[in-house]
């Protein structure tokens, strides 16, 4: 019966282990790499022969991200929850 309860403990620490790595991956670092990806998509989305260097991506309150490109029009688009581009 000890060795039962022992790796019951073992199993309980184990599932805690990997709960806080998810839950730090999710809290810290899944936003950074969202962020990067949707920077790189504006890139992508930008006239072509622009210095998209300077394209901005921002996050909206509806879950949605503006893209800002660096031509002398600033053309902005929109990126849905979905990842469907429109232009505004």
């Amino acid at each position: 019966m000890k060795e039962a309860t022992g790796e019951l403990n073992m199993t309980v620490v184990t599932v805690v282990a990997i709960a806080a790595v998810g839950a730090f991956f999710y809290g810290f670092i899944w936003p950074g790499i969202k962020t990067g990806l949707m920077k790189n998509t504006c890139n992508n989305i930008c006239p072509a022969g622009v210095n998209n260097a300077e394209a901005t991506a921002s996050k909206n309150q509806d879950g949605t991200y503006t893209c800002t490109c660096a031509d002398e029009n600033k053309t902005t688009f929109t990126i849905d929850k979905n990842g469907n581009t429109v232009e505004s």
